[in-house]
């Protein structure tokens, strides 16, 4: 059921509410090392806006290679308004840093509607479950920081490559595989106006070949945009340029309640790390308010890429019976009434009820 030996993982907790959604996380991932007894060897260090602030730097160079040492990374939202780089952009943010710097090409977002949760669209829960995969390391935001222009104008590049396209369309196949859910892939793009995601698609059709036993399929993102409303039982998993990943799983994750409730992973073929995909709301930080759901799914993702499925399953099994039961419920805004400690430890305890005697 498990892998039976420990993992190294380096925790950054990040700021705003990160912290508080960490330390929610690592009390549901040392129930799941109780039940199943595997071991997370726990390198806990500094990142984000804080410590920039500090530093002047969003990440220490000997907690890069930490990272890149360990067997995974599981980090808070990171970011503070008020923390700014001399050209107006925010500072201490690690998308870049870890994206480019680790190569986790693959950027998974999950959208599942959750039980016991109030969604905008009429579906039960489990009806929506798809996964975006997002090309994390090209596309338009590989001009970040790299804009050319004057006072009168500015330009960024969409720059995709054979090998970027390639990589991540096979990584989506795989994991149609994997999922065994309907076997399908939907290549979105505007490739009706952009020769480079024309390319994007030409290449994914190249690379889905090599799989005949995963149906593939093509949408124009404006299209996408509409489906993900209007039919999102449809989809399995999406595959698509980095920029068009960035917003569309932001308006997946509203059709299900909100992205409060959904993890990510960043995964390349040596390092990956694993995070919400919503922001360090400081407004609330400290406050006991914020929902730790994102956090903890996030975890389980870690745990499924590093082999410990059976506590992935538990943990997500844990979250879905607490909603479920109403021993934990979502109130205004998404928050758990109770607060984010309360809802930590109802979710620690779902997962020790659950877990196999």
């Amino acid at each position: 059921m498990t892998s039976g030996h420990g993992h190294r993982i380096v925790v950054v907790k990040g700021d705003g509410i990160g912290p508080e959604l960490v330390d929610a996380a690592l009390l549901v991932l040392g129930a799941a090392q109780e039940a199943l007894g595997f071991r997370l060897e726990i390198d806990l260090r500094e990142g984000g806006a804080g410590y920039y602030e500090k530093s002047g730097a969003s990440l220490a160079p000997e907690t890069f290679e930490a990272i890149k040492a360990a067997d995974a990374a599981l980090k808070g939202p990171v970011g503070l308004p008020g923390v700014r780089l001399p050209d107006g952009t925010e500072a201490g943010l690690l998308g870049g840093v870890l994206r480019i710097g680790l190569d986790a090409y693959a950027n998974l977002r999950p959208v599942r509607l959750l039980p016991g949760v109030e969604a905008p669209l009429k579906a039960k829960a489990g009806e929506i479950d798809y996964v975006i995969v997002r090309e994390n390391t090209e596309g338009l935001y590989l001009s970040r920081g790299k804009g050319i222009g004057t006072s009168e104008a500015m330009a960024d590049t969409l720059l995709v490559t054979r090998k970027g396209v390639a990589r991540i369309a096979r990584y989506a196949f795989e994991l149609a595989r994997r999922r065994n859910r309907a076997r399908q892939v939907t290549c979105v793009d505007k490739a009706n106006v952009l020769a480079s995601l024309a390319f994007f698609r030409r290449v994914f059709d190249e690379i889905g070949e090599a799989y005949p036993d995963v149906r593939r399929e093509h949408l124009y993102a404006d299209a996408a945009a509409q489906a993900l409303v209007l039919e999102p039982q449809r989809f399995d998993v999406l595959v698509m340029e980095n920029f068009l990943g960035d917003i569309l799983s932001d308006l997946g994750g509203a059709t299900v309640g909100g992205i409060g409730l959904c993890p990510s992973g960043n995964i390349g073929d040596r390092h990956a790390y694993f995070e919400p995909i919503h922001g360090s709301a400081p407004d609330i930080a400290g406050q006991d308010k914020a929902n730790p759901i994102s956090q903890i799914l996030s975890a389980a993702l870690m745990l499924e890429h590093l082999g410990e499925r059976a506590a992935a399953e538990l943990i997500r099994r844990a979250v879905d019976a607490a909603l479920a039961q109403r021993k934990l419920v979502l109130g205004r805004h998404g928050q758990p009434e109770g607060g984010t400690r309360r809802a930590a430890a109802i979710l620690a305890a779902a997962v020790r009820e659950l877990a196999p005697r």
